[in-house]
């Protein structure tokens, strides 16, 4: 059994005009943060997770999953408390890392979630550290009345806001054909599990459709939180390899994180980014034209 196709997508939604979510797509390793904060502080805090989720650890398994997010929550309380701007900051994070045998390692900080799809049903992996979901577990909200509650999205832990942090650690043993699904709360607020799992078997197998179809319900629904969606499957070890460019793919130009693979380390990139490379390389090729073209009207006129 082996890794097999990857995808990751992010939208702004439709009530933000930033996007403070972040995800990473550098296999084995996935992980989703939903920043929070006053002005940018909750886009810089996500970043910073993400970023920190790069580290090269010697320790594996579990270990290795809580080791990187005690480290992002270090840099993101650190930054915190140097910088006044970024005062209170946090994020979320759930992250899954695919070890050699077909383990997958969940690490879960906040109300961002993990699914798993195996055999036409969605199970949610991690439990919300938030408000109502403490409620529901303790009998006090019923699971309808804390879709309508006041305070759905207040969290209870989170990235950044306390020196330490408890992280939620466990493996799950998967199988050939599994899919997983790492997403932000702004996609579970507007859509239930039976749509989630209605959206994904309604693309067959493709997850850019599935990834496209989630953001789309999810904005038709309100779209009232940024939206992120990371999607992973295991495969038997001849199913085809993973297409790289399905981490790339973004639906705007609008600076939504994304972590790729550069190298060792994986490396924080925009799709604005890649749009000013680009400019960057029209404008030395119309420089270059524009040489040319003077030497040619000079070398005429010496002629004449």
């Amino acid at each position: 059994m082996k890794l097999g196709r990857t995808f990751g997508l992010s939208d702004p939604g439709r009530r933000r005009r930033r996007n403070e979510d972040a995800y990473v797509i550098s296999p084995p390793l996935f992980a989703v943060a939903d920043g929070m904060g006053g002005a940018q502080a909750g886009e810089l805090a996500s970043r910073i997770a993400v970023e920190a989720m790069g580290e090269e650890t010697a320790t594996p398994g579990e270990e290795r999953v809580l080791t990187l997010i005690r480290e992002a929550n270090r840099r993101v309380f650190a930054r915190s408390s140097e910088d006044a701007s970024a005062s209170g900051m946090g994020t979320t994070m759930t992250a899954a890392l695919v070890g050699e045998y077909g383990q997958v390692t969940i690490g879960h900080v906040g109300d961002s979630r993990a699914y798993l799809l195996r055999e036409g049903r969605l199970e949610q992996l991690t439990e919300d550290h938030s408000l109502v979901a403490e409620l529901v577990r303790t009998g006090k909200l019923s699971a309808e009345e804390a879709e309508r509650h006041p305070q759905r999205s207040v969290i209870t832990r989170a990235l950044g806001t306390d020196a330490e942090v408890d992280v939620d650690t466990f493996t799950v043993e998967a199988q050939a054909g599994d899919l997983f699904l790492l997403c932000s709360d702004g996609l579970t607020s507007m859509l239930d599990d039976e749509e989630i799992l209605r959206t994904v078997e309604d693309a067959d197998g493709d997850l850019e459709s599935a990834a496209q179809g989630l953001i789309r319900k999810a904005n038709r629904g309100g779209g009232e939180d940024n939206i992120t969606v990371v999607f992973f499957e295991l495969a038997e070890d001849g199913a085809e390899a993973a297409d790289d460019d399905d981490a790339d793919t973004l639906t705007e130009a609008d600076g939504i994180p994304v972590v790729q693979q550069g190298g060792q380390t994986p490396v924080l990139r925009s799709a604005r980014d890649d749009l000013d490379r680009t400019a960057k390389r029209v404008l030395s090729i119309l420089a270059v034209v524009a040489m040319v073209a003077v030497a040619i009207a000079v070398l005429v006129l010496g002629l004449k």
